[in-house]
């Protein structure tokens, strides 16, 4: 097995499912421009409402609202918050940087160590608030796994008349979405978390509200995003939304692969520390730091067997600097900067897991001398 890739990191990327592969070969031969009103273009149309409804199904968006295809979530979080109209934005701290960096105004509400938003702090920010004001959390955090209280955030939202954007990125496919009971304004997602392919995504809009384009140009999408429809992208989407609508039970089954994980290295290190745990998590996810050995020693060894998993540290110019997720969270740089996150997706084993089980183990046998001496 080692000579076979082992990949274990659905939530930066999931491998497009079969059925996905083939609507996008299919539609790739097919030289449709949706725009166009010739035969050709109506089929690409066709094609393309008909994924629209796909999506909306999958997160029960409603007969009221719109979705506009983009191309994928980053530009979806960034249509939302520069187009929204408002003046104010409020989005938790341990938010995706697509969201944190999209203007340089955001004002950052924190969150209590388990990684849960503080919605006390979030309910004193709006206090007294006459500002037309935007409010994001995502759904489910793309390093641990967490699940926002998103119910008691629309109820702070609504008393004090703030609109509300979620990103659901990591939560569409592995929980029931049901837009028409969250009740939030705009929502994101992207097809390659879903087994659907990268470069595209979606903001869905509920509630009658709307954005200002962030690309002028042709009509397309409602007015709200210019440029030729990715046809074939769109039709992987909707067949990747239709799937994941389908297998949500199958995807709650790898609680008990992430569990085997999170039990089998405790037993092996019980140094070792992960967080989220004690919060509501999705299946998939599992987030752990082993104090001493930093995110690379881990991922070089990993990586040198096989594996594919995520450090809980980005790397960007040659630095290497903490999650800003585990630093709102309290979590000091030391444990930051030992962070591994492990995801699984639709097509994770057993035997993989096992697998990682034993090589994150030599791995810990070849170091853990060195971390008793520190």
């Amino acid at each position: 097995m080692t000579q076979e890739l082992v990949y274990l990191d659905h939530n930066a990327t999931t491998p497009p499912k079969p059925e996905v592969c083939e609507i996008m070969l299919q539609t790739l031969k097919f030289p449709g421009n949706a725009s166009a009103i010739h035969k050709a273009g109506r089929e690409a149309r066709r094609g393309i409402e008909a994924a629209r409804q796909q999506v909306s199904r999958l997160v029960n968006a409603g007969p009221k609202a719109v979705i506009i295809f983009t191309s994928g979530a980053t530009e979806a979080n960034n249509l939302v918050l520069k187009g929204s109209g408002c003046e104010r934005i409020l989005a938790s701290a341990t938010e995706h940087p697509s969201v944190l960096k999209a203007r340089p105004d955001i004002e950052t509400i924190p969150v209590l160590p388990g990684g849960i938003i503080d919605l006390a702090a979030l309910d004193r920010m709006l206090e007294g608030n006459d500002r037309a004001t935007l409010i994001s959390v995502m759904l489910v955090n793309n390093e641990t796994g967490v699940i926002q209280p998103l119910d008691k955030v629309m109820e702070i939202a609504k008393r004090r008349g703030a609109l509300v954007h979620t990103d659901a990125v990591q939560a569409a496919g592995r929980l029931p979405i049901d837009l028409q009971k969250l009740g939030v304004d705009y929502l994101t997602l992207t097809a390659h978390k879903i087994g659907g392919p990268q470069g595209t995504g979606c903001l869905v809009l509920s509630n009658c509200v709307s954005v200002t384009p962030l690309l002028s140009g042709g009509s397309q999408e409602k007015n709200m995003r210019a440029g030729t429809e990715n046809v074939a992208g769109i039709l992987g989407f909707g067949v990747a939304a239709e799937l994941a609508a389908r297998d949500m039970t199958a995807f709650r089954k790898l609680a008990a692969l992430r569990d085997r994980i999170e039990t089998e290295l405790k037993k092996i290190a019980p140094a070792i520390r992960f967080f989220g745990a004690d919060a509501p998590r999705v299946a998939n996810t599992t987030l752990f730091a082993l104090p001493g050995a930093s995110s690379e020693t881990q991922l070089i060894a990993l990586d040198l067997a096989g594996i594919c998993v995520s450090g809980g540290s980005a790397c960007a110019s040659g630095t290497v600097k903490a999650s800003h997720v585990l630093k709102a969270m309290g979590v000091s740089d030391a444990d930051a900067g030992a962070a591994l996150r492990v995801s699984l997706g639709w097509n994770s084993t057993e035997k993989e897991v096992d697998y990682f089980i034993s090589k994150w183990s030599e791995m810990y046998n070849r170091v853990k001398s060195r971390l008793s001496a520190a």
